[in-house]
């Protein structure tokens, strides 16, 4: 999926976007393909499809333009975030073992632990952010080494390639979850990475109006392996969620753009507000391209800009936390992410309710932490929304 003769060679990520994944046209002339809402195919049709549990032309189209936005040579596309995840998992069997980074998406760990481990897959966990850890893939040799890359909630950056070099050498397998960063800012296969998934939900399709995910690979034997889960599993998308997120991809370079600009400028103003004398209600700010991030260089030498996500302490008690969410008329409170509208979360009472208070807190998740998904809309007025109902507390 990576060559496309209609396009120059070196066509770029926009032009792509755009471009790639605009078959089954050539009937009527139309400029955007139609949504194929049909359950099955007559036998026989020139261009293979039998039923769409199997294939669509929306899912080969969205494949192909993923594929080329993540520089892969092939994309599988399914019914969302998690149903992608599921087919990698799902390839796995009795006594393989995953290593996992210790900071990862709910929905991941919830599968790792009440689902895996009933069927005999060992998961360890440790923060592979720190390069000292990095003996723990010779040591237990895992079937499947699983990171995120910013990770979900606390935006910690890994190193990919640094990971996946450890990992090949004693013949693991590598997946990164690659939606905190979005197909423009970051591509982990040309980091090394075997494997990388996205929730399409998010940055992808970018208007929070469908559920899709998907696998990229340059491996054949992965790929087969994404194709027989979309079928045998039953984890194929709708054809409209496919035709919308396909729609969202074509804007997806601007919007981040948007994104990464707001974010950045909101975390630059948060920070001077947390040195000012007497003004204490920022307690610390994490943004990747924020010079005072842990991983900030390799957060520039991976990613192309510091994405959509901030977080923010606000050295709040867990009701004040709540009341200063509650008063923000722009960010909405919801769990999701990367649309072109704001949202907020609250970590201690949504995402990692049910941890146990000191765990999370071990782990960084504070009662005064606040994820902000920022969106595309007007800088100051982001501001200004903040600004006030912190103004109030």
């Amino acid at each position: 999926m990576k060559e496309d003769p209609t396009l120059p060679a070196d066509a770029r990520f926009e032009t792509r976007a755009i471009h790639v994944g605009q078959d089954y046209r050539s009937e009527t002339g139309a400029v955007i393909p139609p949504i194929y809402m049909t359950s099955t195919f007559e036998t026989g049709n020139p261009t293979g499809f039998d039923y769409t549990r199997s294939g669509n032309p929306n899912f080969r189209n969205l494949q192909c333009t993923l594929a080329s936005l993540e520089n892969a040579k092939h994309c599988t596309v399914f019914a969302s975030g998690l149903s992608a995840i599921s087919a990698i998992l799902f390839s796995l069997k009795a006594g393989d073992v995953i290593l996992s980074e210790q900071q990862i998406y709910g929905c991941t760990y919830r599968i790792f632990e009440k689902v895996l481990r009933r069927f005999g897959v060992t998961i360890k966990y440790a923060n592979l952010a720190n390069s000292s850890n990095y003996g723990l893939i010779a040591q237990l040799k895992p079937a499947l080494v699983w990171l995120e890359s910013p990770t979900n909630p606390l935006l910690k950056i890994l190193d990919i390639k640094a990971l996946s070099a450890a990992a090949h050498s004693v013949g693991s397998i590598v997946a990164v979850d690659n939606t905190f960063a979005s197909s423009l800012l970051q591509q982990p296969l040309d980091l090394g990475a075997d494997l990388s998934l996205l929730s399409t939900t998010k940055y992808t399709n970018g208007h929070s109006d469908s559920l899709g995910g998907a696998v990229c690979t340059n491996s054949d034997e992965w790929q087969e392996k994404m194709i027989f889960a979309q079928k045998a599993i039953g984890l194929q998308p709708s054809p409209f969620d496919a035709w919308l997120i396909s729609r969202g991809a074509k804007t997806e370079a601007v919007r981040m753009e948007r994104h990464c600009s707001n974010a950045l400028e909101l975390a630059k103003r948060l920070e001077e507000r947390k040195a000012r004398k007497g003004r204490k209600s920022v307690r610390s700010v994490n943004y990747p391209f924020l010079t005072s991030h842990p991983q900030y260089k390799l957060a520039k030498k991976q990613m192309k800009a510091g994405g959509g996500m901030l977080l923010a302490d606000f050295g709040l008690s867990y009701g004040d936390t709540l009341a200063f969410i509650r008063r923000l008329r722009l960010f909405t409170q919801a769990e999701s992410l990367g649309g072109i509208e704001s949202l907020v979360a609250h970590p201690a009472s949504m995402t990692h309710a049910s941890i146990p208070k000191e765990t999370r807190e071990a782990a960084g998740v504070t009662d005064g932490l606040v994820r902000f998904s920022v969106g595309i809309e007007h800088v100051e007025d982001l501001w200004e929304d903040i600004d006030r109902a912190l103004a109030k507390k």
